[in-house]
């Protein structure tokens, strides 16, 4: 079974910034596809903020374009967001997505655990 920890989040000030972290690992031999972050404030449904594909390719959602930079490492299998300037509707549950792909098995999409990001006024 795949597994994707988070690391990084917290509590900033708006303005401020934050890092976030993501690092696939377990389940044998596996490529990853597409990497990306999402996020779900309280009451909200879970939103997609940035998505990068194994070539690089980004998306982003508009609110957080210029401010935020999503990356990988596809040796390390590893997804980062680097959040810049950020702002108290930043705040949310921030959730890493991978999708795996393995022999004979195609392609399953896992998901972190969460860090909670929290940005005060």
């Amino acid at each position: 079974q795949v597994q994707l920890v988070e690391s990084g989040g917290g509590l900033v000030q708006a303005g401020g910034s934050l890092s976030l972290s993501c690092a696939a690992s377990g389940g044998g031999r596996f490529s990853i596809n597409d990497m990306g972050w999402y996020r779900q404030a309280p009451g909200k449904q879970r939103d997609l903020v940035a998505v990068i594909t194994s070539g690089g390719s980004t998306n982003y959602e508009d609110s957080v374009k210029g401010r935020f930079t999503i990356s990988r490492d596809n040796a390390k299998k590893t997804v980062s967001l680097q959040m810049n300037s950020l702002k108290p509707e930043d705040t949310a549950v921030y959730y890493c997505n991978a999708h795996i792909a393995r022999i004979l098995r195609g392609t399953t999409s896992y998901w972190g655990q969460g860090t909670q990001v929290t940005v005060s006024s």
